[in-house]
């Protein structure tokens, strides 16, 4: 008697869909897409919209790669402050979104407070500083959006960093966005005690 094989209970496929179609997903059913796609960065909008980013060019992952480094570097010296991560990283902010900033730290005192089910897969936490690095696929007006989310949600400092134009705009709680025009290094200021950028690197 022969036996047919039985079907496997999933089958990978290759869909495509337009940008102006919406897919929503849950917070469950992200955290099962993100581990079965862990070659692709997946956010996720507070209203449960599923975002898939690209990979990057060879300019934007150069340029990550500096900024990573430079904070790592810092972060070898000040470990004790905090903990900094990388872009792969992804955060369940008090609204629900799930976002991955290009680079981000948290410090040690909130890192503290969070319980073993808050530090799962996607930490429960808002970082207190976060970059975003402008890729050629990136709207302006989209990244800015990321980046008052973050405020709203409990980032203390955040920088956007458009390496097309050489702007970067700081982002700070209560004050108004700092647009800087061509700067060759940014301040961590009472955040990042003692991290400065080297934006010339970043530049290329």
């Amino acid at each position: 008697m022969v036996q047919t094989p039985a079907k496997p209970e999933t089958e990978t496929l290759l869909l495509g869909f337009p940008k102006t179609l919406k897919l929503h997903v849950t917070q469950e059913q992200f955290a099962t897409l993100a581990a079965s796609n862990r070659e692709l960065q997946l956010e996720r909008t507070a209203q449960g919209e599923l975002i898939v980013n690209p990979p990057t060019g060879w300019e934007t992952g150069e340029r990550n790669r500096s900024i990573i480094g430079q904070l790592d570097r810092w972060y070898d010296e000040n470990g004790s402050l905090g903990k900094a991560f990388d872009s792969s990283t992804g955060f369940i902010l008090p609204n629900g979104a799930t976002r991955s900033p290009d680079a981000c730290w948290i410090s040690q005192e909130r890192w503290d407070t969070l319980t073993e089910e808050q530090r799962g897969t996607f930490a429960n936490i808002c970082p207190d500083f976060v970059v975003e690095l402008r890729s050629q696929s990136d709207t302006l007006k989209s990244l800015q959006e990321k980046m008052q989310e973050y405020l709203d949600n409990g980032a203390k400092m955040g920088w956007l960093i458009d390496p097309q134009n050489r702007i970067v705009e700081v982002y700070r709680v209560g004050l108004n966005v700092e647009r800087l025009s061509n700067p060759t290094e940014l301040s961590g200021e009472e955040v990042l005690p003692g991290f400065v950028l080297n934006l010339q690197r970043v530049w290329g």
